[in-house]
């Protein structure tokens, strides 16, 4: 018989960083394009579970592969 936990979905989201553009402008952009957004390179990526940051973590990559390495579990502090 299975778990019922087993069933829950989740969905976990990794947030980079944020820009704020005109639809327009993105319905202009083709592949390739690259969107700027408002953070720094270094700067921790926030970990999303249904919408609620749960984490902060870094981006790792590692050959092809990209991965978030979770640094610090959580709500951030306000």
């Amino acid at each position: 018989m299975s778990n019922p936990i087993e069933r829950i979905s989740v969905d976990i989201a990794v947030e980079l960083g944020a820009a704020i553009m005109p639809v327009h402008q993105l319905l202009r952009m083709g592949r390739g394009a690259v969107i700027e957004l408002d953070t720094l390179p270094n700067e921790h990526v926030k970990v999303l579970a249904n919408g609620m940051q749960i984490a902060e973590g870094e981006v790792v990559v590692s050959g092809e592969a990209i991965a978030v390495s979770v640094t610090k579990l959580g709500k951030p502090e306000v």
